[in-house]
């Protein structure tokens, strides 16, 4: 079902900067549930208007790209997500006749905000409640890779495995030094690791999140004790940078992947319809996947260790963020720092549809030179959705050191289960399962009980599973609502594009004065 489709009046959910988590807030006054319409919403309408329009481009020869089968079928699957005409549960009061009508998700595993707003939520609650150990301070390490490398990484699954498990050991093997200088001999860390797909403004961007115990466990006896870092260095972060990049270095000249230039990823692809669509998502500024109108994005250079901020250090086009931390009392704080990795790519108020024609995406954070928002055609944002799309198959969570499955600690360090009893509710018993109801990921994310019945406050409960075309039409119908899917909006005619910019590129005009006029009217 479609767990995150809800809107809560007099309410919003709890925001997550990426500088550090936000601090504990008193609850607000429980809202009024309302379901979400994904039809009504700005994102929604760029796909349901554009998505026909890109594909008889791709087919007509005037984009040389390819949309990957997953990422179309994903595409696809987001109109779909949150209908109820295709497919509902109705939930019905105990006490009176009250109804409710949820519907069903497309489980998306890249960019639809209701599908991988779930995820987000579900997965942090596991994380706190079933792997990391109480108590225990959480930093989190973002690795960033150089550009030129982006297109390949996000194409290569098993290469960018490889160099998730490089950077995971490296911090982890820091952590180790420092706990034996601290006098802990034979300690282990763990750590968890995010795999995130695309920036702020949804240009393809691979980059790692990784959460690790600030500290190291060590045994002592039959018991396991912490030793916590302490106080971390930022030129000790430098260091785990260097460490990072010549291992990522060596390993990648032992496979031959280095091209001739020093930050060169060998591309064998480059000129393959989905290379192109890659390299085009990750640089922004050329079609299909741009460009985008701003200021001051220049891409990073190789240069030499520096110290940009506290805590960060960047390093031959690598970048490393240390510097969000929080406390191993602070519940709050540590919940919303999974959520913060864990975060979908782009969210529904982020997305703006111009008078113009073109999308306005607004930045979680602006940039150093001030820009707070990009503009872009619907078309490249499209492309940029498709890229953001996980390879199949490919795990975007890694588990490692105590963390892991396999490591014999794991079951010594990860919360018990509290007992259940017998006489309570079925929907509040404690599950031996990682799965979250829909209920209980919406009152623990806005403090809303949705099965509570407006009308006499009693309970609800699953009265029936609606998935037969003519049962869900007749219902509808008779409750008022859509029983068909909105239509998509048929192709555009050549050229395509809505920005005037790209229109005159594709009809050949080359009058430099008219591009100019119009990038100076369509500039974020």
């Amino acid at each position: 079902m479609s767990e995150g489709q809800i809107e809560v009046a007099g309410q919003q959910p709890a925001s997550w900067p990426g500088t550090a988590p936000p601090a504990p807030r008193p609850r607000a006054t429980p809202g009024v549930y309302r379901r979400h319409r994904p039809e009504s919403t700005a994102l929604y309408e760029v796909v349901r208007d554009n998505l026909e329009t890109l594909f008889g481009a791709i087919d007509d020869g005037a984009l040389a790209v390819r949309i990957p089968k997953h990422a179309r079928a994903e595409l696809l699957a987001y109109l779909d997500c949150g209908l109820l005409c295709r497919g509902f549960a109705r939930l019905k009061c105990r006490g009176c006749s009250e109804t409710r009508l949820v519907a069903f998700s497309c489980k998306g595993r890249g960019f639809c905000p209701s599908c991988m707003g779930r995820r987000m939520c579900a997965t942090a609650a596991n994380l706190i409640e079933r792997v990391l150990p109480p108590s225990t301070p959480l930093r989190q390490w973002v690795l960033t890779f150089p550009f030129p490398w982006r297109a390949r990484l996000a194409q290569d699954g098993e290469l960018l495995g490889r160099l998730t498990q490089i950077f995971v050991e490296t911090v982890q093997a820091f952590y180790v030094r420092r706990a034996a200088l601290a006098g802990a001999q034979g300690a282990k860390t763990g750590a968890v690791t995010a795999v995130q797909r695309a920036s702020s403004d949804m240009r393809l961007n691979p980059h790692l999140h990784t959460i690790a115990l600030d500290g190291a466990w060590s045994e002592q006896g039959n018991e396991l004790a912490f030793s916590g870092l302490g106080h971390l260095k930022t030129s000790e972060v430098g260091v785990v940078l260097e460490h990072v990049v010549r291992r990522i270095e060596r390993h990648l000249d032992r496979r031959g992947l280095l091209g001739t230039g020093e930050d060169d990823l060998d591309l064998s692809g480059e000129g393959d319809p989905e290379c192109n669509l890659a390299t085009s998502a990750v640089s922004g500024q050329s079609p299909p996947a741009g460009p985008q109108w701003s200021s001051g994005l220049q891409p990073l250079r190789p240069r030499a260790l520096a110290y940009d901020k506290p805590l960060c250090g960047s390093l031959d086009g690598f970048t490393l963020h240390a510097a969000t931390r929080a406390g191993g009392l602070d519940v709050a704080g540590r919940e919303a720092l999974l959520r913060y990795v864990l975060r979908p790519p782009i969210a529904q108020e982020r997305v703006e549809q111009r008078p113009d024609g073109l999308v306005r995406i607004t930045l979680k954070k602006a940039y150093r030179d001030g820009t707070v928002a990009v503009d872009m055609d619907p078309l490249s944002l499209l492309c940029r959705l498709a890229t953001s799309v996980p390879l199949p198959r490919f795990h975007t969570i890694h588990y490692a050191g105590v963390l892991a499955a396999a490591s014999p600690w794991r079951s010594r360090l990860t919360p018990s289960l509290p007992p259940t009893a017998e006489d309570v509710e079925p929907e509040k018993r404690v599950r031996k399962s990682g799965y979250r109801p829909w209920a209980e990921l919406l009152q623990r994310t806005f403090a809303v009980d949705v099965l509570i019945c407006p009308s006499c406050q009693g309970r609800m409960r699953l009265l029936a599973v609606v998935k037969n075309p003519a049962g869900i039409a007749r219902y509808l119908a008779a409750a008022g609502e859509l029983t068909e899917v909105p239509e998509r909006s048929p192709p555009r005619a050549p050229p395509y594009w809505k920005s005037q910019v790209l229109r005159r590129q594709a009809l050949g005009d080359q009058g430099h004065g008219g591009d100019h006029h119009d990038r100076d009217n369509e500039a974020a």
